[in-house]
Formats: C-alpha cells, sequence, structure tokens
C-alpha cells in the first residue's frame, strides 16, 4: 500500500500519476480538508473532488479542478436570483455537493461519504479525509482575517499572507482508517502541493506528525516549487509573507522531523548539499508534470526512490532522535 497527502492541483496530478502506476486497490489518498466550506447551503470539499475528478478522468484538464465539458446554467440562474457567484460551480459538480450534504445530515461521516463517491464513480484507491472532524483553514492578512476561499478564489490570492491558522483543529482526531492506512504503508508520498494551506492542515491534525515519525515506511516529499516559483498557486508567496525561504530547501525544513527523502527539480539542484546536511535523500529530476506521460514518469521515479530508501539503515533512530 502507497499513501499519498495531497491537496489542490499539483497534489492531484501525482496521485493520478501514482494510480496509473500502481495496481488500482494500492493506493490511499489522504486529502486536504482545511478548505471545505459551505456555499447555497452546501458543503463543499475542493480538494477531496479535485482528487476524486482526477483519478476518476473525469477533470477538466485546462483548469485542474472541476468535471470536463461541465455547464454552469444552475450557477446563472442563482445570479439572476441576486447569489454571488464568484465560485464556479458546474451542473454536474452540484450533484457531488447535493449529496454530500445530504449524507452529512444523514449523520454519515466524511470519510463514508468519500467512499461512496469513489465506489460510484468506480475509482479503486481510497480517498481519505484528514479528518472526519470540521475544520476550516484561515488566512491572516495585514488588515484581517479572511475565510480560505476568500482568500484564494473570491480575492484571488492578492492579500500579502501574514499569517495563519486551523479554527477546529485543536478538538479535530484522526480517523481510523488514515491510521490504519499509514500504519500499513510501504511508502509515504507528500506530494507538490502547497505546504502551508493544503500539506500544513493534514499535518496539523493531532498526532499526524507523530504517527508520521513512528511510521516504518519511507517518506517522500515532492517539492512544489521550481528555482523559488511555486507552478500554479500562491505557495512562494505564502511562504515568504510567513517568513520562509521559498525554496526547496524551505520545503524540506518544514518536514524534517519525519521526512527521508525530497525530490527537487532540476533546475534545483543546487540546492542538494543543503537539504543533505540535514540528513535526507535527495533525488533531482523533472518534476513539472505537463501530461499524463509526465504524471506516470513523475510517480515511477518517486516509487523507485522509496523503494531505494526502505532498503537504507538507520532511520528510526534519526526519527526518534528529533523533538519534531
Amino acid at each position: 500500500m502507497i499513501v499519498a497527502l495531497a491537496g489542490g492541483v499539483g497534489g492531484s496530478k501525482l496521485a493520478d500519476g501514482l494510480y496509473r502506476r500502481l495496481a488500482p486497490d494500492e493506493l490511499s489518498v489522504i486529502v486536504n480538508t482545511g478548505d471545505d466550506f459551505q456555499m447555497y447551503g452546501l458543503h463543499i470539499s475542493p480538494d477531496a473532488d479535485t482528487v476524486l475528478y482526477t483519478l476518476a478522468e473525469l477533470a477538466n484538464t485546462e483548469t485542474g479542478w472541476g468535471i470536463a465539458g461541465d455547464t454552469f446554467e444552475t450557477l446563472r440562474a442563482l445570479g439572476r436570483y441576486g447569489e454571488e457567484t464568484w465560485f464556479q460551480l458546474g451542473d454536474r459538480d452540484f450533484s457531488t455537493h447535493i449529496l454530500r450534504t445530504q449524507r452529512l445530515g444523514a449523520g454519515w461521516k466524511l470519510t463514508r461519504v468519500l467512499e461512496s463517491f469513489t465506489d460510484a464513480l468506480q475509482v479503486r484507491a481510497r480517498i481519505l479525509p484528514m479528518s472526519d472532524d470540521s475544520i476550516a483553514t484561515v488566512i491572516r492578512t495585514a488588515t484581517g482575517e479572511l475565510a480560505f476561499q476568500d482568500y484564494f478564489v473570491r480575492r484571488h490570492q492578492s492579500d500579502d499572507v501574514v499569517g495563519l491558522t486551523y479554527a477546529g483543529i485543536e478538538d479535530a482526531t484522526l480517523g481510523r482508517e488514515v491510521r490504519e492506512a499509514i500504519e500499513a504503508a510501504e511508502a509515504i508520498i507528500l506530494c507538490p502541493s502547497n505546504p502551508v494551506v493544503s500539506i500544513g492542515p493534514i499535518l496539523a491534525v493531532p498526532g499526524m506528525r507523530d504517527l508520521l515519525r513512528s511510521a516504518t515506511a519511507p517518506i517522500i516529499a515532492v517539492s512544489p516549487l521550481v528555482k523559488g516559483q511555486a507552478l500554479r498557486d500562491p505557495a512562494d508567496r505564502m511562504l515568504a509573507g510567513l517568513g520562509r525561504e521559498p525554496s526547496a530547501a524551505a520545503i524540506d525544513e518544514l518536514y524534517s522531523d519525519f521526512l527521508d527523502g525530497i525530490v527537487i527539480d532540476r533546475q534545483d539542484s543546487v540546492e542538494s548539499e543543503r537539504i543533505a546536511a540535514l540528513s535526507i535523500s535527495v533525488l533531482t529530476t523533472d518534476i513539472i508534470m505537463r501530461d499524463i506521460e509526465g504524471r506516470e514518469r513523475l510517480a515511477g521515479e518517486v516509487l523507485e526512490f522509496a523503494r531505494n530508501l526502505a532498503k537504507a539503515a538507520g532511520r528510526a533512530s534519526r526519527r526518534e532522535g528529533s523533538s519534531g
């Protein structure tokens, strides 16, 4: 079993590459739910749905999110009634949110809801929410706090980020399925997702970092940055706003208490020595996934890297000595 931690378009692309390289039931994807929110009375899970649609081969390849060929008549009708329509929800996409809301209202856990969706769409990988409890990423700016989707979609990431919190994180718990997946994993891969608002919330769930530190499987992160710049989202600007250098080495430092290896782009090879100083193994390759073939190629290289690391000794003692 391979476990991937993912959120956003970059994470879904590598998850798709892994899904294509592995036997269908050998992958579990733990997804960020910190950007879940309510709109029109519906519970929307953008990261979970992006992974779901991508693995089901339904995703809009031009945007990376939403459903290919979707229409937006419902959204336009809502606009005519005076509702705000800044978050783009397609007509077919609405069905996912309607059913999710209905099933949550009937007492289902989010884990069970996602399982029902993967079954219906014939996705054999498991897609697991980081927690069944409600967690909301809140962005702090110089002028006040913003809900994540207000910052990211409504305001087009135009605000300078000076901090963030995960509302509800103190009372959240890891699901049994998440624990079992990590404990049984042969490799754990942190996809090239935003480390602050996609991977960060997953790691902030109480017990997650301890679980990763005690895992026997090699843990690998794929950098979301190339030459200090994010490929899609504002990860580079967010890191800078939080006082961290936007670099592959800085990504490594964020995960250094549990990480065994990191995959960085060839253009960042100069950072290899700096990363190696943290006793982290480095794989340098082309990390830009331009097409399906690129996703499969990178996934194959990451899996081979994990197999090589699994043969190495001394990783358990290094983690035991980490303060996290």
